[in-house]
């Protein structure tokens, strides 16, 4: 008996979707992967290691001599367009002149805000001319949150308990990578220009 190319193509597409999410998932394993510290016995933000929005390992003591924010972003929240684009100011401002780095992670945990994928992201940002740096959509509260955003709310706590309330938490961490600020969603990144000269 012999098969049209029809049949087989239904029995082929199946079976290349199979191999390509099984792929995917052996992937996603192998990036849950990166050897991190306890979050608990950390000291600096600069032991540990992040995927970039294109999935590329970071190790974030390439941060080290600089003063940081680390920030969740979403890209479809209330507070979205006025954070970015005072995000955007800031490092126009201080990074050439006081070596201020940003740093955002994509976050879909407050109301499926930021529900892209990663090619998604890079779009939305290009087209806001984002130039701070960009990583890999993570969680920031519950068991499967990143390490490192374990450590930040282990060493600043936040009003009624250490998670996350919302999009655009920013903390601020000094040159040796310790956070030493955090700040709330309320909080515009303009107004943290006064607690970032402490630390320049």
């Amino acid at each position: 008996m012999t098969i049209g190319s029809k049949a087989v193509s239904k029995l082929i597409v199946p079976i290349i979707s199979n191999v390509v999410c099984l792929a995917r998932s052996q992937f996603s394993t192998i990036k849950m992967a990166v050897d991190n510290p306890d979050f608990k016995s950390a000291t600096s933000i600069h032991e540990f290691t992040v995927k970039n929005i294109k999935g590329a390992d970071v190790k974030l003591d390439i941060y080290k001599g600089h003063v940081c924010i680390i920030v969740n972003v979403a890209s479809q929240c209330g507070l979205t367009a006025n954070n970015y684009k005072q995000l955007n100011e800031l490092y126009e401002q201080y990074a050439e002149t006081k070596g201020l780095r940003i740093l955002a992670f994509p976050c879909n945990q407050f109301a499926g805000q930021e529900p892209g994928n990663s090619e998604d992201i890079v779009c939305f940002a290009a087209d806001r001319k984002v130039k701070f740096d960009l990583f890999e959509k993570i969680d920031v509260n519950g068991d499967n949150a990143s390490q490192l955003w374990k450590f930040l709310k282990h060493k600043q706590g936040g009003t009624l308990g250490s998670s996350i309330k919302w999009n655009f938490t920013k903390f601020i961490v000094d040159k040796d990578g310790v956070p030493v600020e955090r700040h709330g969603p309320n909080v515009d990144p303009k107004d943290l220009v006064k607690s970032l000269e402490k630390y320049w």
